[in-house]
C-alpha cells in the first residue's frame, strides 16, 4: 500500500506555526514507513507542481489530509490547492471523466465519473474545538453536527474522484486541555484499525 500525507497547515508567526500538524504528519509517515509501505509528502505552503500532485494522487492507495481547523475549515491554501490538482486530474482524466453523467445510461448520478475506486481518503485534524462539541443535540454551535458534516466540502471532492471516504481523526481542544502523547496513541489505533 502507498500513502500520500498532505499537510495543509498555514504558517502564522507567533501564533500557529505548524508543529503540532508535523508531529502528527511525522507520527502517521512513522507508522506506515515501520510497515514497510511507501510514504509520499505534500507540504502545501512550501509549493507543488499540479501534474506531479496528480501522479502522487494516482499513485497512493490512500490520501491522508493533515490540517489544522481555521474558521470550521481547512485553511485557504488547502482550497487553492483542491482546485489546481482536480482540475488538473480532471483535464488529463487521471482521476476522474467528468462528473459521471451520460445520455445514453441515466442511472449514473452525478458524482460517479471518478476512477479512484478502492482507494481511500481521510483526514487527521487538529482543533480548538472541544471533542463534546460535536455530535451533540445541546451544542450551541452545531446542534447534533458531526465533524463529518463540518468536512463534507473536503470530502465530497474525493468521493466525487471515486475514493472511499474513512472516518477522520481529531486531536480536539489544543489550546485549553492539550494532551498530545495520548492523541498520538489514539492517532496510532484509528491508522490500524481504519488504514490497514
Amino acid at each position: 500500500m502507498k500513502i500520500l500525507i498532505i499537510n495543509a497547515h498555514l504558517n502564522y508567526p507567533g501564533w500557529s506555526e505548524g508543529k503540532l500538524n508535523l508531529t502528527f504528519t511525522d507520527a502517521a509517515k512513522a507508522f506506515f514507513t515501520e510497515r514497510g509501505q511507501p510514504v509520499a509528502e505534500t507540504f502545501i505552503e512550501r509549493g507543488y507542481q499540479p501534474e506531479e500532485e496528480v501522479q502522487k494522487h494516482a499513485a497512493a492507495d490512500l490520501v491522508i489530509l493533515q490540517t489544522p481547523v481555521n474558521w470550521f475549515g481547512a485553511p485557504w491554501i488547502y482550497k487553492k490547492y483542491v482546485d489546481e490538482i482536480f482540475n488538473a486530474a480532471l483535464a488529463t482524466k487521471v482521476m476522474l471523466v467528468g462528473d459521471g453523467r451520460t445520455r445514453q445510461d441515466p442511472s449514473k448520478q452525478y458524482g460517479m465519473g471518478g476512477k479512484m475506486q478502492g482507494r481511500k481518503f481521510m483526514i487527521s485534524a487538529t482543533w480548538n474545538a472541544p471533542r463534546e462539541t460535536f455530535d451533540n443535540p445541546g451544542s450551541f454551535l452545531y446542534g447534533g453536527k458531526g465533524v463529518a458534516d463540518l468536512f463534507l466540502p473536503i470530502t465530497s471532492n474525493y468521493k466525487f474522484c471515486g475514493y472511499d471516504i474513512l472516518p477522520a481523526f481529531g486531536v480536539f481542544d489544543i489550546y485549553k486541555h492539550p494532551d498530545i502523547p495520548r492523541a498520538l496513541e489514539d492517532y496510532r489505533r484509528h491508522l490500524e484499525k481504519y488504514c490497514l
